[in-house]
């Protein structure tokens, strides 16, 4: 466990980091437990510097530095160095511009790569219970089931889903165009089962959830407007416990399967990021780890040397 040098700051280093906060917090407005987090990595780190390498955080080195961070290295997480490191850039640009320093010595240090974490998802049998959870002999219940249908067959954001317009959608092709992040639109085909359940909403639920008003949104609640992303994201927790499944789920979740599910069954890399409206594939790749790690488990279970 790492060392907590906090009650050996000299006087001077502790007004230097009290006054560097001040001027986070009137500079960023971050939370007070964020202005603790960098409070404490600064402390611990002026106490280091000053027990072992007998200098101050006024006239610290790149060097000096560097060892810090080795001496972190076993005791840390790759994403807790990485934000100590961050908040020395932090403290040595304000130190540059109120002149205490003339160079920064963070300026050719690399910020250690964080790998990144699999998406959360769920299996197939999973996403069959959880869609089929909605009550369809209610209007709200075949609404819930066309959002989580079209939600999980077009792998939308739920921002994406919650804000579809009723002339976005196209029954006829199926297909709905999706505008997403900076407002750029795809069209992505809703898939037979989706399709039949957003027609069965359209038909026998919208207008009597409406009371025969008119609204531009598909998907509707009582006043008329489009549902909250909020409120959706609670639909999702609710049916989660219906469908009985045990694990954190989240509106974000069904879009992983989606990807997942494309992927382990043999889709095209550069398609799934097209659905997905990833501007960049290295952002979509992340899936292909998702189904290798699928494989090993597979392999493991079922290989008589696995």
């Amino acid at each position: 466990m790492e060392t907590n040098y906090k009650q050996k700051i000299l006087p001077i280093e502790n007004k230097m980091i009290d006054e560097f906060i001040d001027h986070l917090w009137l500079e960023d407005g971050l939370s007070k437990n964020t202005l603790d987090s960098y409070r404490s990595d600064l402390k611990n780190f002026s106490s280091w510097l000053n027990e072992n390498k007998k200098c101050h955080l006024i006239n610290v080195s790149q060097s000096e530095i560097q060892q810090y961070l080795s001496y972190k290295f076993p005791l840390s997480k790759a994403r807790s160095i990485s934000r100590t490191l961050a908040t020395l850039r932090r403290l040595f640009r304000f130190f540059l511009r109120e002149k205490k320093i003339n160079i920064d010595p963070t300026l050719q240090i690399q910020t250690p790569k964080i790998p990144r974490s699999l998406p959360k998802s769920l299996s197939e049998e999973e996403v069959e219970s959880l869609l089929e959870s909605p009550d369809i002999k209610k209007n709200s219940g075949l609404r819930d089931r066309a959002m989580l249908e079209l939600l999980y067959a077009c792998g939308l954001r739920v921002s994406e889903l919650v804000n579809i317009l009723l002339t976005e959608v196209n029954v006829n092709d199926g297909i709905v165009r999706v505008t997403g992040k900076g407002n750029k639109t795809r069209l992505v085909p809703m898939g037979e089962e989706a399709l039949e359940w957003m027609q069965k909403y359209l038909k026998e639920a919208r207008n009597t959830i409406l009371n025969n008003k008119p609204s531009k949104f598909f998907f509707v609640t009582h006043r008329g407007g489009a549902m909250a992303r909020q409120t959706f994201w609670h639909l999702i927790k609710r049916y989660t416990v219906i469908a009985n499944i045990n694990k954190p789920i989240s509106p974000h979740v069904l879009r992983h399967a989606f990807a997942t599910h494309l992927i382990n069954h043999g889709a095209d890399l550069r398609v799934v990021q097209m659905l997905l409206g990833h501007s960049d594939i290295s952002t979509t790749q992340i899936y292909t780890h998702v189904a290798r790690e699928r494989l090993k488990k597979l392999h493991k279970s079922h290989h008589p040397r696995g």
